[in-house]
């Protein structure tokens, strides 16, 4: 095997994503911030100030999205459902996608991480918006998409 093919373990290739996330957060936690001084100092917002700050609102909520979803997650770690939620709501805004979390209580991360990596492959599926429900039975983890229209790849569902 050559040095490109030699796969990764999983724990580091989590650890690695997580620092990236952690790493990335700070900075557009300072340019939030910074947005809303200028704010306070103007009579009022302009347009280019919402605009900023909507851009870094969407990026921190696709950052603490994508930490969980591609973050470490070990076994005994727990999301809240105020907190999964919350994400949810905050990838929700200014995008295309509805979440609708239906299941109560604390989750296993590994869990949720799944769920997400789920809903990162349906969002693939309804470039043109929808809303997608997420269910559990027991073990048995269900997400259901409603859209009036769907962009499905054959190659990528059939696995």
């Amino acid at each position: 095997m050559s040095d490109a093919t030699v796969a990764l373990p999983a724990d580091l290739v989590a650890l690695v994503g997580s620092r990236l996330c952690h790493d990335l957060i700070s900075p557009l936690g300072a340019i939030g911030n910074g947005v809303e001084l200028l704010a306070m100092s103007e009579p009022g917002p302009g347009p280019e100030l919402r605009l900023i700050a909507e851009s870094v609102g969407n990026a921190t909520a696709r950052l603490k999205f994508f930490r969980v979803a591609f973050g470490q997650a070990a076994a005994e770690q727990r999301l809240g459902r105020p907190e999964i939620v919350a994400l949810l709501a905050d990838m929700a805004c200014g995008g295309r996608q509805r979440y609708d979390w239906q299941i109560e209580g604390d989750q296993a991360r590994q869990d949720v991480k799944l769920a997400f990596l789920a809903l990162l492959c349906l969002e693939a599926a309804l470039p043109w918006g929808g809303v997608v429900s997420i269910h559990r039975s027991g073990d048995t983890w269900q997400l259901t998409a409603a859209a009036t229209r769907t962009k499905p790849d054959p190659d990528l569902w059939a696995r």
